[in-house]
């Protein structure tokens, strides 16, 4: 027979092809038709033309990538102060820019799992995001996973750990449903028990708090001692990459210790750049915040009021159920062909198995755009939609 180890994979996919589970990359044009509620840019700052402009000037000046690692060549003066404004914006003492927010949170859960010696308890919520999850694993860290939204659970599960270290994880809105977690109440939990709170933001981060400062400032958490929060930059700020805010001295164990920041080459210069100029118009335009928390209320009300089966949004995603997998795909495959890009989460995407379309809301989405959306998303439901 010929040599051919990964021979199996072409059962794998069958099998995924059976169970409409297969994915498939579309890339697309610089400029489209389409309307696109499926990407996650939240504020509309993309296509902003200062965060464009902030993004070619600084790739001009700095270069088209960082050069190396943060630790050799690949930290900028545009590095430190991206650092500084989020870090005061949010209310942290300290940032780290990460290449990602999936790199920003294995920094976060490996690194601060534990001392050395000790490997202590991980508490995460079932809804967190894959990057959290595969934190925990690479922790190798004993981890307990509690039910979802759950801080008493949470609480029975610190109780049980004995007397050693710990650290609490949850995303702040959940990727899914666009369901807030019980943020105070989770740091009441954590403050009881000594243990630590993670959270990752990247919902939150530009929509929640006060002029989208995000979701931990708007539980009053912002500079507490024993939380820690990443965000992404590719969201709200419309650019690419990831941070971890915190305490000063948590920021310096994670330059020392986190493997995904000194063995990866730094975020480039360009979306630094441009990540800068997106946070600097969201504090002089805070009004942004607030206007995508009313486009998602609005395409939530239209929906419901349709008979969809959709949930309130408590940020900027909005879900709408669908019967199977095979059926959000066309679902989503004829919104497109009308004109209207969603998003469609179907398993292992989804911790629930339910499959949905996803729809975001942006704030720079007039009410015209909006009906046509719901419109399109509408007429096309499949049955039992």
């Amino acid at each position: 027979m010929p040599y051919d180890p990964f021979a199996w994979t072409a059962s794998a996919q069958r099998r995924r092809a059976d169970a409409g589970l297969r994915r498939t990359l579309r890339p697309r044009a610089a400029r489209s038709a389409l309307l696109d509620l499926a990407g996650n840019d939240y504020l509309g700052l993309s296509r902003h033309p200062r965060v464009t402009a902030a993004a070619a000037r600084a790739a001009r000046t700095w270069g088209a990538g960082s050069g190396g690692s943060r630790l050799v060549t690949g930290s900028t003066r545009l590095h430190a102060r991206l650092e500084a404004e989020l870090a005061a914006f949010c209310g942290f003492e300290a940032a780290l820019v990460f290449s990602s927010g999936y790199t920003a949170n294995l920094a976060a859960v490996t690194a601060l799992t534990a001392p050395p010696g000790d490997p202590g308890l991980l508490v995460s919520d079932a809804g967190n995001h894959a990057s959290l999850i595969d934190g925990c694993r690479l922790s190798r860290a004993a981890t307990t996973v509690t039910p979802h939204n759950d801080p008493e659970a949470v609480r029975k599960a610190l109780r049980a750990r004995g007397t050693g270290p710990a650290l609490v994880v949850s995303d702040s809105v959940f990727s899914v449903d666009g369901e807030a977690a019980p943020l105070a109440a989770l740091a009441e939990v954590c403050r009881a028990a000594g243990a630590g709170l993670l959270i990752d933001d990247a919902h939150g981060f530009g929509v929640l708090g006060d002029g989208g400062r995000g979701a931990p400032h708007a539980a009053g958490l912002a500079g507490d001692p024993g939380t820690v929060v990443t965000v992404t930059l590719s969201k709200a700020l419309g650019s690419q990459g990831g941070a971890v805010l915190g305490p000063a001295r948590v920021i310096d164990h994670l330059v020392d210790t986190a493997r995904t920041f000194i063995f990866d080459t730094g975020l480039a210069p360009a979306a630094a750049g441009g990540a800068l100029a997106a946070l600097r118009l969201l504090r002089r335009e805070p009004a942004r915040a607030a206007r995508v928390r009313a486009v998602a209320a609005g395409l939530y009300t239209r929906l419901a009021a349709a008979g969809l089966s959709t949930a309130r949004p408590d940020a900027a995603v909005v879900p709408v159920r669908a019967p199977s997998p095979r059926a959000a795909v066309r679902w989503a495959a004829d919104c497109r062909a009308a004109g209207v890009q969603v998003g469609c989460f179907r398993p292992p995407s989804v911790p629930d198995g339910v499959s949905r379309l996803r729809l975001t809301a942006r704030a720079d989405l007039p009410e015209a755009e909006l009906e046509r959306a719901v419109g399109t998303v509408v007429a096309h439901a499949p049955a039992g939609g």
